[in-house]
């Protein structure tokens, strides 16, 4: 049965404000529940993480977020407080990522979120609230990566794998997970201070930007990689697409470095390989479910808390400072919780 709803109370939240001009400026107020959307989940949040798009909404990038005052934060791990479906009830441990989260509905950078029931994925028993955000939304998509490419075929034994924007939060949980799932990892950075962080984290070899685009202007690279996760897009996805082995495949999950896709159309007729993009935030979930379980039992990497840097609502925006600036390596977490 559904659970009796609970008192309402005041929590805090950071909220965006966005002036006239288009500038933002940030503020942690208390709210009360009453002023959250009705929905069929209400969510004591215990921890959040910081992702891209949260630093996006938190500073009023065109197009991410459109109406304000606003409260980012694309992932929550929490509690259930009140349910209006048979599916959850009161105390249930729940992780939500993506969907509107953060974007056009209030986020995890508040104790409280309401989200409808079909958002909402029940933390399994091999992940800590803690841990169920160090992975996140960057963990799921990994997850997801690692998932569609090995569908087409990859395997440790297909050759090594590189990966790209490898200190970023996707980075480094793909960095971490394929190295445990003994695959070969060479990663891409341009962090030159932290190829010992990439080593801890399983990496064999580490390439600086420069040095992995040489021979940028051929059509074709020698055939080194047996799969590509790529977080950066642009020139460097075409480059890494130009290295793969026969019939072999890239995910590609990320943009930061440019939405464009420059090249030919070489490798994919000549050498058989595959593009496949992966969304997180629109993914059904049965297959969330299925990739969360994964991440907390045989999945589930032994540097997961080396990439953490924990963060508050006090202290959040120093580290979207961070992330905008590219000094973030691996896991932002915001906790909520005192």
């Amino acid at each position: 049965m559904a659970t009796a709803k609970t008192s309402l109370s005041k929590f805090r939240a950071l909220r965006v404000f966005q002036e006239s001009d288009g500038t933002c400026r940030h503020e942690i107020v208390t709210r009360s529940v009453e002023e959250l959307p009705p929905d069929d989940l209400l969510i004591d949040v215990h921890y959040s993480s910081l992702n891209y798009k949260d630093a996006l909404s938190a500073t009023g990038a065109p197009g991410v977020t459109r109406h304000y005052p606003h409260t980012p934060g694309i992932d929550a791990v929490g509690s259930v407080l009140e349910s209006n479906t048979d599916e959850y009830q009161r105390g249930d441990i729940i992780i939500v990522t993506g969907f509107r989260l953060g974007m056009d509905r209030d986020g995890g950078f508040g104790q409280r979120i309401r989200v409808p029931a079909h958002w909402a994925v029940r933390k399994p028993e091999g992940l800590s609230l803690n841990e169920s955000m160090i992975m996140g939304t960057a963990g799921l998509t990994a997850a997801l990566c690692v998932e569609k490419l090995s569908r087409l075929g990859m395997s440790p034994e297909g050759g090594p794998v590189v990966v790209t924007g490898s200190t970023g939060g996707v980075g480094s949980c793909a960095v971490g997970l394929l190295s445990h799932l003994g695959y070969e990892v060479h990663a891409v950075t341009g962090k030159t201070t932290h190829h010992e962080f990439l080593r801890s984290l399983g990496a064999q070899a580490i390439y600086g930007r420069e040095e992995f685009m040489d021979g940028s202007q051929r059509a074709l690279l020698r055939e080194t990689w047996g799969g590509v996760m790529d977080t950066v897009g642009g020139e460097m996805l075409m480059h890494a697409i130009k290295g793969l082995r026969y019939g072999c495949s890239a995910a590609a999950c990320g943009l930061v470095s440019s939405p464009k896709f420059p090249g030919s159309v070489f490798p994919f007729i000549l050498r058989n390989v595959n593009l496949l993009g992966v969304d997180t935030a629109e993914t059904p979930t049965a297959e969330r479910k299925r990739m969360w379980e994964r991440l907390a039992s045989q999945w589930k990497f032994p540097q997961l808390e080396q990439l953490q840097s924990l963060y508050n609502l006090e202290t959040v925006m120093a580290g979207v400072d961070r992330l905008l600036k590219g000094e973030m390596v691996g896991r932002g977490v915001v906790k909520l919780v005192r």
